[in-house]
């Protein structure tokens, strides 16, 4: 098979569902990566918005904010400039490096630093980072939401060498 070039945060290989929608202030003031996760937030203006997932899932943006095959295009920019994203939902198959590669125990606590391990066919959430994991944050965390039955893909593929170390997953947004 083919090594797939990868310029993009978020390598769809089955697309679902894509709309665009309005960015909140905080997603434009931080910048996000392709595969973010995101959930819907109020709007001041008569609009859908999303913004940093912290567990909940809403779906994910298709391209980052500043990536690199953007530059020195019309793209360049222009999600943070004119705010608005690709919201993704429903059944896609992903490749993507977006994922939280350390436990969050070891996140938090401190050194060392402790990988995740990922299956094939176990379930995905969002971390409180919005970013692709296994764990269940909110239990982990004490946080009073827990469990998160947030249930949001599962494991295809498990990052390795042969894959970039980039997780490979279908979505049920």
């Amino acid at each position: 098979m083919p090594e797939i070039i990868r310029t993009r945060d978020c390598v769809a290989h089955f697309k679902g569902d894509a709309y665009p929608v309005a960015i909140s202030d905080t997603l434009i003031t931080n910048g996000w990566r392709g595969c973010q996760g995101v959930v819907w937030t109020d709007s001041p203006e008569d609009e859908f918005m999303v913004t940093f997932s912290d567990g909940m899932f809403g779906g994910f943006l298709l391209w980052g904010s500043d990536e690199v095959p953007d530059m020195f295009t019309g793209m360049s920019g222009n999600q943070v400039r004119e705010g608005y994203g690709i919201l993704c939902t429903g059944g896609w198959l992903l490749s993507t490096p977006v994922f939280e590669q350390f436990t969050y125990a070891s996140r938090v606590g401190g050194p060392p630093l402790v990988s995740i391990v990922y299956t094939a066919g176990e379930r995905l959430l969002f971390s409180f980072r919005g970013l692709w994991t296994n764990e269940d944050e909110w239990t982990l965390s004490g946080d009073p939401r827990a469990p998160n039955d947030n249930f949001a893909g599962s494991v295809c593929q498990p990052p390795r060498t042969l894959n970039n170390n980039c997780l490979v997953l279908t979505t049920v947004l």
